[in-house]
């Protein structure tokens, strides 16, 4: 009898807490901002996480198999592995809201770098691509959590609420390059294979990254906007918000193409970066430096982008990445390869572009998915952009030991131009 007078008391309380946030619109602002920062923490520990299998991934295939051809494997094999966590993220958060399924997510991430390090030791191939499918959880929820601090902001406030999360994912992404040669002398100096260094980093980013969500998200940003959602809609006056809690299956499907074109040609070009500049002279450090501005391009305009889509409009800056892709894409291929100034650049343009897109494409689908299946249809498309991503480092090492990597840049800045006709077949149809 005790223990249930202490389960009803605490339910009250939430309850009164959850009431507060719908009848105070001061007491909701407050709870949106310290879910933002509190995600926000979590991305800076899950952009170090990121960018280690990002700058040394492929490298490390390239050592243990002693070939080219598959060098774009574990860029494959992480992102394969993130489609099957986006997934689980996606429905665990729909069922039991963002902090059980982010932080299962990043934690899952954090063993899978774990085994990548043991993998190493070992010099076992199989171990390593099991792993490397693990590690993918890792990036499928840094994607995903940009998805939290949304669900209590406004149709106006959406874009701009993705792009602060994906800020603070800049000072780990940027970090972590730049520590490759830091972690890598770590861990000779611990018996462990330089290359494997900055998985270490990763481990460790990625279980506190969980840790905090798991500590500090409290209440559940998704279980309480589904609240206040389903609260709302009991009122007849409120035939906006019902209006709104609506989906849209044409605005996801052109938000999900426009972020897996994106991913596809981003992928692609990012992965062989690093073996084209070890094929031209360029030592570890140089490719630290290179993925470093690459990452930082593709997170740290995300402020000034979320606001340019709140207000200039989803459409516009979605065809705005395919041009900037574009440049990239051309950059990359005709650039010699000892420059180091023009591979900053096409990086950089190739950040951007991605950057471009994914806010734009996010922010299309929260416009167009209702709070009762949000959490489910965001991991599904998540699947979508992890297996596009799959494929474009799949292929990448195939193109170029096939071809060269001019080849594979051309290519992805063309395709990226699919862009433009996506979206204007999507305004011809909105009118």
């Amino acid at each position: 009898m005790h223990l249930k007078g202490r389960l009803v008391h605490v339910t009250d309380v939430q309850s009164d807490k959850l009431q507060s946030y719908i009848t105070s619109s001061e007491n909701l602002k407050s709870l949106y901002k310290r879910t933002l920062i509190i995600v926000s923490i979590s991305q800076i520990f899950g952009g170090a996480g990121l960018a280690a299998g990002v700058t040394v991934g492929s490298l490390l295939a390239q050592q243990m198999l002693g070939t080219d051809a598959f060098a774009g494997l574990p860029t494959a094999l992480f992102t394969l592995g993130s489609a099957g966590a986006a997934l689980f993220v996606g429905r665990l958060s729909q069922r039991f809201g963002r902090r059980t399924g982010l932080t299962a997510g990043f934690i899952i991430g954090g063993l899978g770098a774990i085994g990548v390090i043991i993998s190493a030791i070992l010099n076992s191939i199989i171990l390593l691509f099991l792993s490397l499918l693990k590690y993918g959880s890792g990036t499928a929820t840094n994607l995903q959590a940009r998805y939290a601090g949304t669900d209590l902001a406004n149709s106006k406030q959406r874009a701009k609420a993705v792009s602060i999360t994906m800020v603070f994912t800049t000072f780990g992404a940027v970090a972590g390059p730049n520590l490759v040669n830091v972690m890598g002398d770590f861990a000779l100096s611990n018996g462990i294979p330089s290359l494997a260094g900055p998985f270490i980093l990763a481990a460790v980013a990625y279980i506190l990254a969980g840790l905090v969500l798991f500590i500090m998200l409290r209440p559940d940003p998704l279980l309480t906007a589904r609240t206040i959602d389903a609260t709302n809609q009991i009122s007849k006056d409120n035939v906006q918000l019902t209006a709104e809690n609506t989906e849209n299956k044409r605005g996801i499907i052109v938000g999900a193409t426009i972020m897996v074109l994106t991913q596809i040609v981003m992928i692609a070009i990012m992965t062989m970066t690093p073996v084209h500049m070890k094929h031209n002279g360029h030592g570890l450090c140089s490719v630290g430096l290179v993925i470093g501005f690459h990452i930082g391009a593709m997170y740290l305009p995300s402020l000034i982008t979320g606001v340019l889509v709140d207000k200039l409009g989803r459409p516009v800056m979605a065809m705005a990445s395919g041009i900037t892709l574009l440049l990239a894409g051309l950059i990359s291929a005709f650039a010699p390869g000892d420059s180091m100034v023009l591979l900053v650049i096409a990086l950089c343009l190739l950040g951007l572009g991605w950057n471009f897109g994914l806010i734009s494409g996010t922010a299309l689908i929260i416009d167009s998915t209702k709070t009762s299946t949000r959490a489910k249809t965001q991991g599904a498309v998540d699947v979508l952009i992890a297996l596009s991503g799959a494929a474009g480092g799949a292929m990448s090492g195939m193109i170029v030991a096939g071809s060269n990597y001019a080849t594979l840049s051309f290519a992805g800045g063309i395709l990226s131009l699919v862009l433009i006709p996506v979206v204007i077949w999507a305004l011809k149809e909105k009118k």
